[in-house]
């Protein structure tokens, strides 16, 4: 089996610990503090604790590590780790600025190893089976694509809802779109914390001239997951609140009148939910890294896809940090 470092364990690395545990050997766990390290000694008995990433490197044995700590720490230690020769999945995003993930990217192709961003609902059967709709143009030409992702919390101090929340949806949505924006810009307010904004509103157009929309916001009255695509024939909703529909398809379009000059119609037909498989997201991101580990498949195609996630983030976080005030 796979031996697994993982470095954090706050809010998102336990997640990671229980799947690699089941699925790999989970060898090493490091996090800085010791409270931390004492409350997973005993779950993980057979893993070794340390508060120091360099000493977890130096194990000759370790194959890979998973990187799951505070962001502003992603990509220094995935290059850490990389250029100590290990595979590499890296919490998203792996970096803050796009020349940052463009290095990891060459550092993983110089060491030959696998760097993977955990960009979590490109692993979601929801997602997957949208993705499916669209290639198979059941949909029609893609109109436009937008996301709602609201809670009231999460708040956070250290990044803004921007990063926090829009690099799910922004990674579904250039997944579905297989498309860089040539023009995006957000617009934020900070209610909470000065300087750090709770709601955020994002535009992005692509080449195409298919455009997307963005709502993002840890202070709203609804639990909202949902990315809704427009299609010329059909339209369809991924909504990850819900249990029993996660997808539904709605047999709806406009249709232009022949007998008529310029009138367009719109047309309503039936509405279909498929069976979307129940399967957890990250047990299904964590099998695909240690295939990737094994190898199979492309080890650094979705780093690459990752590296247009980030540059559209810094294209949204330039704008955003020209919000009049």
């Amino acid at each position: 089996m796979t031996k697994v470092g993982l470095a954090g364990l706050g809010y998102w690395g336990p997640n990671l610990a229980r799947n690699f545990d089941e699925l790999a050997e989970l060898a090493w766990l490091c996090d800085l503090s010791e409270d931390q390290r004492a409350r997973f000694a005993s779950r993980y008995p057979d893993a070794r604790l340390t508060a120091d990433f360099d000493e977890m490197l130096a194990d000759d044995s370790l194959e890979a590590v998973i990187v799951a700590t505070p962001v502003v720490t992603h990509a220094e230690l995935a290059k850490r780790a990389l250029e100590a020769g290990k595979h590499v999945l890296v919490e998203k995003p792996p970096a803050l600025t796009g020349a940052e993930v463009e290095e990891l990217v060459a550092t993983a192709e110089e060491q030959g190893r696998v760097l993977m961003p955990g960009h979590l609902l490109l692993y979601h059967p929801g997602v997957v089976r949208l993705k499916e709709l669209i290639g198979s143009g059941e949909l029609g030409d893609v109109l436009y694509v937008y996301g709602n992702r609201q809670n009231l919390g999460q708040i956070r101090k250290d990044e803004n809802a921007l990063w926090s929340l829009g690099v799910h949806d922004l990674s579904v949505i250039l997944h579905l779109l297989e498309e860089e924006p040539t023009e995006a810009w957000a617009r934020g307010e900070s209610f909470l914390t000065e300087g750090v904004e709770d709601v955020v509103f994002c535009y992005l157009r692509f080449p195409s001239g298919k455009v997307a929309h963005m709502h993002l916001s840890w202070l709203d009255p609804h639990k909202m997951r949902r990315i809704t695509v427009v299609g010329r024939d059909k339209m369809a909703v991924f909504d990850d609140m819900e249990l029993d529909r996660k997808l539904t398809i709605y047999d709806k379009g406009p249709v232009e009148r022949a007998e008529t000059y310029g009138e367009w119609m719109t047309r309503t037909g039936d509405i279909h939910s498929p069976k979307i498989p129940n399967d957890e997201p990250l047990r299904l991101e964590c099998e695909h890294f240690l295939r990737l580990v094994a190898g199979e498949g492309d080890p650094l195609a979705a780093a690459r896809d990752g590296v247009a996630v980030v540059r559209a983030l810094e294209q949204l976080q330039a704008s955003l940090e020209q919000t009049p005030a």
